[in-house]
């Protein structure tokens, strides 16, 4: 297994601690101390020394500096499991509603993704709440002949989770050049698609897209809590019928049955996106998503497109985990493999 090299390696990568915990409830989660102490079952002075303490080791700067066991063990689970290079787990989130996850997940990928990026790279970029999250704790040095290549079409209004609003402020922070995939995220025909592709410049896109260095994708359940859903961009009738296809999970648009085939829909054959079969020829696929609602969406994934870093929290990890194989398999699986019951 080769993980992508980083400067300092700040994701979630040591032993853990209960000084550790109380910083993470503290800072990230915006806990009282006195949350923070029922939380954990200590008394609020105890709260109180331990942050201390930890701003005397420096682990807590701009974010925490260090790790929670468990994490680290179902982290390393996980990649035994799923044939990962690298897993970073972090804490489930008390709160529990779909947009603490995902600031919670995106912190993790905001940091993994500064320290992990070099000169020279093309990366592809996907969409959704967590990887518009990413960009509070995304903090690279400037990088030089860099390419960012958004991967899917946007939509016409401006909203924070447009993968084009998403692809252009990456490639602005890292100094990098940006190509836009300009075109609607979804069409009326195939024709109209091909159209597109083939007379109106997204060849360019199409071309990039074989030769990623890293591509950055997240997915989603089926469910009430579908950004599709949510945002507008599919009927409750167009659901249905993609759930009584056998569909499981959201990736860029694409949607997915349980062992990572596309389900029968007309959507999926007029989505604006890369095909999947080629972004998963990247050399290096980080996929983000967290919430034990999306286990099954995220191994949906992992087996369409492979993954070499999966950056996810305790709740879905464990969820994977009952979902993949208890016993290890008798030999590695390659990326993307998961191995069967």
């Amino acid at each position: 297994m080769v993980k992508l090299k980083r400067g300092t390696h700040t994701a979630y990568s040591e032993a853990s601690s209960l000084r550790l915990r109380a910083a993470w409830l503290y800072y990230n989660e915006g806990l009282t101390q006195k949350d923070v102490a029922e939380q954990l079952g200590i008394s609020r002075t105890t709260v109180i020394r331990l942050l201390d303490e930890a701003m005397k080791r420096s682990e807590v700067q701009i974010w925490i500096n260090d790790s929670i066991g468990d994490c680290v063990e179902l982290a390393v689970k996980l990649e035994r499991a799923y044939g990962l290079d690298e897993a970073i787990v972090v804490p489930a989130s008390i709160h529990g509603d779909v947009n603490s996850l995902a600031r919670n997940v995106g912190l993790a990928l905001g940091q993994f993704l500064s320290e992990a990026i070099p000169d020279d790279y093309t990366i592809g970029v996907g969409w959704g709440r967590t990887m518009t999250a990413s960009l509070s704790s995304f903090r690279p040095p400037r990088r030089a002949n860099c390419k960012v290549v958004s991967l899917l079409g946007g939509i016409v209004a401006v909203h924070q989770t447009n993968p084009i609003d998403y692809t252009w402020r990456l490639a602005n922070q890292l100094g990098a050049e940006c190509y836009m995939f300009l075109a609607p995220l979804l069409v009326d025909s195939i024709e109209t698609k091909r159209n597109l592709i083939e007379k109106c410049g997204l060849d360019t896109i199409y071309r990039l897209a074989e030769n990623l260095d890293l591509a950055i994708v997240s997915c989603g359940d089926i469910g009430p809590h579908s950004t599709s859903l949510s945002e507008g961009w599919i009927s409750k009738a167009e659901l249905q019928q993609l759930i009584d296809a056998g569909c499981v999970c959201d990736t860029m648009f694409n949607f997915l049955d349980k062992d990572g085939n596309s389900v029968d829909h007309s959507i999926n054959r007029r989505v604006m996106s890369v095909d999947l079969d080629t972004l998963k020829e990247a050399k290096h696929i980080v996929l983000s998503s967290g919430g034990a609602h999306r286990a099954i969406a995220i191994r949906a994934t992992i087996k369409r497109i492979g993954c070499n870093t999966l950056i996810t929290d305790e709740s879905a990890a464990r969820a994977l985990l009952d979902l993949a194989e208890t016993s290890p398999p008798a030999s590695s699986p390659q990326r993307g493999e998961v191995p069967e019951r």
